[in-house]
């Protein structure tokens, strides 16, 4: 039988952040849709912006520590609260990196939580990841699933390797979102498991684990 080979290794250095406080995350609102998201009034609350701000001087500290970067990317959700929060990054950045551009990829969304829950109570958060633990396969009525999620983002560092080498790559995205993509992430370094096997469905179930705060920064690869 031949030996599965572990993935090759990567051309670049990636770090996650979660978007700073919003208004939605303030008043208690779910705002997953693409098109309620990328609306100005559902963007970065106050102290957002004073955390995205935050975000992108450790950013930038952990940059100069590293020393070997000469390139930086960042790439960001579509979504209003994202977009603010990366620009803030790069206001940071372009201290020491010029001509720094944010890139919008649409797979770094936000996880949709299905008609029946936008716009309502974010208490219904606690709900959705109930289930998630029972079986990530099975979503929100008319929403995505753990593993809908984990499809899309699965192609986003693929897509950014074919693109850049040597660079320092930030993704700019949402709690569930970042928290599947992960989970994914650090599956694959361990070894390459079946999407389809029990195992891939077992280390889904467990996304909470990696969860982020708000203006949480953290290295994922």
């Amino acid at each position: 039988m031949e030996e599965e080979r572990s993935p090759p290794p990567l051309k670049n250095c990636y770090w996650v952040l979660r978007h700073g406080r919003s208004v939605p995350n303030e008043i208690g609102l779910i705002v997953s849709h693409k098109s309620n998201g990328t609306l100005p009034q559902h963007g970065l609350a106050e102290g957002g912006f004073v955390q995205a701000k935050a975000a992108g001087e450790i950013f930038l500290k952990q940059l100069e520590e590293h020393g070997s970067f000469k390139n930086v990317a960042i790439c960001s959700s579509p979504f209003t609260r994202t977009m603010e929060t990366a620009n803030c990054v790069a206001e940071v950045l372009k201290r020491a990196y010029e001509n720094l551009e944010i890139k919008v990829l649409d797979e770094l969304r936000e996880r949709y939580f299905g008609p029946a829950l936008e716009l309502q109570s974010h208490l219904h958060y606690a709900e959705i990841w109930e289930i998630d633990a029972r079986n990530p396969l099975v979503g929100p009525e008319g929403g995505e699933s753990v593993a809908d999620v984990a499809k899309r983002v699965a192609a986003v560092i693929p897509q950014l390797e074919l693109q850049h080498e040597g660079y320092a790559i930030l993704l700019v995205s949402h709690g569930d979102t970042l928290q599947i993509l992960q989970t994914i992430t650090k599956a694959a370094e361990v070894s390459r498991i079946k999407t389809d096997s029990e195992e891939y469905v077992s280390i889904l179930s467990q996304h909470r684990k990696f969860a982020l705060l708000t203006g949480e920064l953290r290295r994922l690869a």
